[in-house]
């Protein structure tokens, strides 16, 4: 291992392991991919951070937040910079957590709403926290075990949704919408089980959708 580090001066690009620096290896990185200061725990923090820093400052890396950066997807227009749903991701696959849209999240995911939100919410099983993306807030809520519990997507959706909506204001256009994803959902075992477990409210409404 080549070490030219100077943490009191500037730090060169000559830190290499295996003979690839680490700027080589950002550099090697396919467009849209999203990355994170605490991926690179061989090298000294402030070496990442300098390193990030400057390819920052060139362009190759955008910084989305703190300590999360992204090698946005260039199109005709300028730069692509990836979903909330992407950073969401790559968050949780690092944290080795779950997560499920939440509150007006959920109602948008699912076509129950046409709102675009700009605030983000979720529930993980992993660290809370809330993130800045540009104009936009993330936050992750430390969710109970039970939200986690459902063995189709769906369900799980459709129970923060309903939550977030509450009974009173779900009419004939929401119900349209939920019989037409329920009837999509191709685990139909699954499917009934996990209605079987929803608050009894909601498994009042969903229920007969099943059989319909």
């Amino acid at each position: 291992m080549k070490n030219h580090q100077n943490f009191k001066g500037k730090m060169t690009n000559e830190y290499s392991i295996d003979g690839i620096t680490l700027k080589q290896r950002i550099e090697a990185m396919p467009e849209d991919c999203i990355l994170f200061r605490s991926d690179f725990p061989e090298y000294h923090t402030e070496f990442v951070g300098s390193i990030l820093s400057e390819l920052t400052t060139e362009g190759m890396l955008v910084k989305i937040a703190h300590g999360i950066y992204t090698k946005p997807r260039k199109s005709k227009f300028g730069v692509v910079l990836p979903s909330v749903d992407k950073v969401v991701q790559a968050i949780t696959v690092r944290d080795n957590a779950e997560v499920l849209p939440s509150g007006m999240t959920a109602l948008n995911a699912l076509g129950l709403s046409t709102q675009v939100p700009m605030n983000y919410t979720f529930l993980t099983t992993g660290s809370e926290r809330t993130i800045n993306l540009s104009n936009r807030k993330v936050v992750l809520k430390r969710g109970v075990p039970k939200n986690f519990c459902y063995g189709t997507l769906l369900i799980s959706l459709l129970v923060q949704a309903l939550k977030a909506l509450k009974k009173e204001n779900i009419g004939e256009s929401e119900l349209n919408i939920i019989r037409q994803l329920v009837s999509k959902e191709t685990d139909k075992e699954a499917l009934s089980k996990d209605v079987d477990m929803m608050p009894a409210w909601m498994k009042r409404i969903i229920k007969p959708m099943l059989t319909a």
